[in-house]
């Protein structure tokens, strides 16, 4: 348990816990801070344009107000109004009962004229600023009309000024649903906002540490393996259906995980549950060891201990001389039954070819998923040794027996009449074979939770009670079944119980039963 307070551990748990609270404040600041509605204004210039501007002032001024006394007092300002709020404004979201929006208040001048500036190449705006949409000023008022902001767009209205001065008070007043108007300032010189704001800031800079501090402890780690990578050795055993995973399996963990060594001894579902139940039983805590089966274990080891992996689809493949593409279970399970002994017996279509059973050694977990999915029963004693003719003259017909799922197929494909099952994923060779619908169902992996079709089970690997949390057993199951090794079982034509569509299916209830 000490091993777990590493300081890899502890950074990364500290490092999770902030992202997860970071999201939980983010979360609750969206439901608790209302998105409001908000229009911002602010002053970008005032400044003044008469001859009474002060000295050095006057010929910027170009003479322009100098013939008209009543324009040496001249001002121009700026104005600024933009949707700095969360959300869109519309025409009717200003609340007013005037015709226009908004009211600017210039106080102590009178304004002489206006002009009206859009960003941007639409103009779009500017179909609003007309007198009879309530444009308009006297006095030192001006209207603004009810104009439609989208978020962060704006316009700007320079107005010309006389009496007053420079400063005087300028204020835009005006009712916005769910908002407000309000004056803001320029964050930046070109009055971009930020990227982050501080909150946001602080957070990253913390995040950046907490993943610095980790990436730091991992590199000065030296040789030590992974996190979740425990050192050691291993041995898998028991289904041969599965050993292929099995295999590829411990090849990229290996590769992954410096330091351990797996081993993959396969030889059946059976024979591998009494072997770690026997190692188990001899040692004093769980041994090294992991069995996969295709399917549940047998009654009497109460001391192995269950983890659903995979599920896996099997086929009844059958030679190609006879033209079989559907079989129903009532049909197969009688075909077993020797009630069958030529395949014209089942259909007058098919051809008079002696019907040869070909089946998997009582040692084999893929006959057990057969027995119990399909048969719903055992199956004959076999009455040939080598598929091809009876050693037992009263047998109505061949039934014989194989050690692997390739010497089964083989024999499938090379013998006239011949039947027989096999993982699904192993099907597709050699060629003299094809596979079998059940009641119409055709052999399939994609959309198993839903699919009807019977032949199919659910792989398990056993441990010997709980293994240790820092073993290799445990570290070596979370591979497999969390990690990366769902990828690898996805490849070999299963799919992993801990993924979405997996769930249902491995939960092993009715739906799995023909």
């Amino acid at each position: 348990m000490d091993d777990w307070f590493s300081a890899e551990n502890v950074i990364a748990v500290g490092t999770a816990l902030l992202g997860v609270l970071a999201s939980m404040a983010a979360l609750w600041y969206e439901r608790r801070v209302p998105r409001r509605k908000r229009i911002g204004y602010r002053v970008q210039m005032d400044t003044p344009i008469g001859s009474d501007g002060g000295a050095g002032r006057t010929n910027v001024r170009l003479g322009l107000f100098l013939e008209d006394p009543s324009m040496s007092d001249a001002t121009l300002v700026l104005l600024r109004v933009e949707n700095d709020g969360a959300e869109s404004i519309a025409g009717d979201d200003y609340t007013g009962r005037e015709l226009h929006g908004l009211t600017a208040e210039f106080s102590g001048r009178r304004i002489r004229g206006i002009a009206v500036t859009q960003p941007g190449e639409s103009g779009h705006l500017m179909e609003h600023f007309a007198p009879a949409l309530g444009m308009g000023h006297s006095g030192s008022t001006l209207r603004i009309p009810r104009v439609p902001l989208n978020r962060g767009e704006h316009f700007k209205l320079l107005v010309l000024l006389t009496g007053g001065h420079v400063g005087d008070g300028i204020r835009i007043v005006g009712g916005i649903r769910d908002g407000e108007v309000r004056p803001n300032r320029s964050t930046t010189p070109d009055d971009t906002p930020p990227l982050l704001s501080r909150p946001a800031k602080l957070l990253a800079g913390l995040l950046t540490l907490c993943v610095i501090a980790l990436s730091t402890l991992i590199v000065a780690g030296g040789d030590r393996p992974p996190m979740g990578c425990a050192q050691g050795k291993l041995t898998v055993v028991g289904s041969t259906a599965f050993k292929p995973v099995a295999e590829e399996l411990a090849d990229k963990y290996e590769k992954d995980c410096p330091g351990s060594e797996i081993t993959v001894d396969a030889h059946g579902s059976a024979p591998g549950i009494n072997e770690l139940d026997e190692a188990g039983a001899a040692s004093s805590s769980s041994p090294a060891l992991v069995a996969f089966s295709d399917g549940p274990k047998p009654s009497g080891h109460p001391r192995l201990r269950e983890n659903r992996v995979a599920v896996s689809s099997f086929a009844m493949v059958l030679n190609d001389r006879v033209p079989l593409k559907n079989l129903s279970l009532a049909d197969l399970r009688r075909l077993y039954r020797g009630e069958f002994r030529t395949w014209r017996e089942l259909d007058r279509s098919l051809p008079d070819i002696p019907v040869v059973l070909v089946s998997r050694n009582s040692n084999s977990g893929t006959r057990a998923v057969f027995q119990r999915r399909i048969l719903r029963g055992f199956e004959d004693a076999p009455s040939s040794a080598d598929c091809r003719r009876k050693d037992d003259p009263k047998a109505p017909l061949i039934r014989c027996e194989s050690d692997s799922t390739e010497q089964l197929l083989d024999s499938v494909a090379d013998i006239p009449g011949a039947i027989g099952y096999a993982e699904l994923r192993s099907t597709s060779a050699p060629k003299g074979l094809h596979r079998l619908s059940l009641d119409g169902a055709a052999p399939t992996i994609e959309d198993v939770a839903d699919s009807a079709y019977p032949f199919r089970e659910i792989e398990h690997a056993y441990t010997y009670g709980r293994p240790p949390a820092d073993s290799l057993v445990s570290s070596f199951l979370n591979y497999t079944m969390r990690g990366s090794g769902q990828d690898v079982i996805r490849t070999h034509g299963h799919v992993p119980c801990a993924s979405p569509e997996g769930l249902r299916a491995c939960d092993d209830g009715p739906e799995l039963d023909p």
